[in-house]
């Protein structure tokens, strides 16, 4: 397969669906009379799957809970096999999409990717199949969607740095010690932007960020040094790039995820059109990232350098944390703890197989149950 449209129509395959990027990407191709979607996947919300499903005419669909029409294998290559899609929207959550993610661009199939952790855990070995294959990958996430769009319209040789902006969190200014009392319904209260809720407790804790400058590193072939973090409260700028001039170009737009979905289903063809952004009475403040207070940001940046699969352990240990403090088994910042532990027990080798991934991945889930404060 190799993504070419059928009558000037392109067919999409959603993975994750039923969560917060899926609906908004229905959203788009519902909107999009160019635009079909062939395949659905999801986890456990197999019902709501199914609505999407008969309403919009689509025979292709896979659950990890079962229930579809396709039967939900690891990588999920049957239902792409099936669907025929000409672009795969992995929207899944967690390490789980990696598995998609290789073998859709193995099968020479474009991925709009918003699985930020298929880059996290596996991002070598996502490099080494795209670099094979010559597969397209469009970042869906809105700062690298504006990186994406950055790097594309500035010459590489007059970029001196990219900066990635954080939002900040319902928590920003607090000291680490104010936030030992937090609770999940505290910390699903993002000031900006209406996200699921794995991605919003990242984003209380700064691992999104961090998550993030891993993902840039190898969506752009980006040295860490190159990366920069700050924090932007009005969430109007996502990404900036610093020229060797020393000027600064930045990317705003308005903190809604059917932009860069739409552009990611789109590219290289425009994206669709939309109402202009109001600039009046906007305001842009900009701050340091407390990493003192926000552990997570710093540890993500040092499991990147460290490479191999230390980033599979900082993503599994982060994902059982974060669920642990969902169940209210542990204290929100007993999340940054977890992932410490992960990476200090847990020995890091190198990421040459998928399979090598996974056991990283298995073995810091384990070293976080492991804790007394979460078993």
């Amino acid at each position: 397969m190799t993504g070419d449209t059928v009558d000037g129509v392109t067919r999409v395959l959603i993975l994750g669906s039923t969560g917060s990027i899926g609906v908004q990407a229905l959203d788009v191709v519902d909107a999009a009379p160019d635009m079909q979607c062939v395949g659905l996947a999801c986890g456990t919300r197999v019902d709501e799957m199914r609505t999407q499903a008969t309403v919009r005419g689509v025979m292709h669909t896979s659950a990890a809970a079962g229930g579809g029409s396709v039967p939900y294998d690891a990588d999920l290559g049957r239902l792409m096999d099936e669907a025929g899609p000409d672009i795969i929207l992995n929207a899944l959550v967690g390490a789980a999409g990696l598995p998609p993610t290789l073998a859709a661009i193995q099968r020479g199939i474009p991925v709009a990717l918003a699985n930020k952790e298929s880059l996290v855990a596996g991002g070598e070995l996502v490099r080494a199949a795209r670099d094979l294959s010559g597969t397209r990958l469009v970042p869906v996430d809105s700062e690298h969607s504006a990186l994406f769009q950055l790097l594309e319209g500035v010459g590489r040789e007059r970029v001196h740095r990219c900066i990635l902006t954080a939002s900040g969190g319902p928590f920003r200014g607090r000291a680490a010690a104010d936030m030992e009392d937090v609770r999940p319904g505290d910390a699903l209260a993002h000031p900006t932007w209406d996200m699921g809720a794995k991605i919003t407790i990242d984003s209380a804790t700064l691992m999104n960020k961090g998550l993030e400058v891993i993902e840039a590193h190898h969506l752009f072939d980006l040295a860490y040094e190159e990366i920069e973090v700050v924090v932007h409260p009005q969430s109007t700028i996502h990404a900036m790039v610093r020229l060797e001039d020393g000027s600064i170009l930045p990317h705003m737009g308005p903190p809604d995820m059917r932009v860069p979905i739409g552009y990611a289903l789109r590219w290289p063809a425009p994206p669709p059109r939309r109402a202009p952004m109001d600039l009046m009475g906007l305001t842009l403040s900009f701050e340091e990232p407390d990493e003192a207070a926000f552990p997570c940001l710093r540890l993500a940046r040092e499991a990147g350098v460290a490479g191999g699969t230390a980033p599979a352990i900082l993503n599994g240990a982060n994902e059982e944390a974060v669920a642990a403090f969902l169940a209210g088994r542990i204290g929100f910042m007993d999340i940054p703890r977890a992932v410490a532990h992960a990476l200090d027990v847990v020995d890091a080798g190198p990421a040459d197989s998928l399979d090598a991934v996974m056991a990283a991945d298995s073995a810091a889930r384990k070293a976080v149950a492991g804790m007394g404060a979460v078993a």
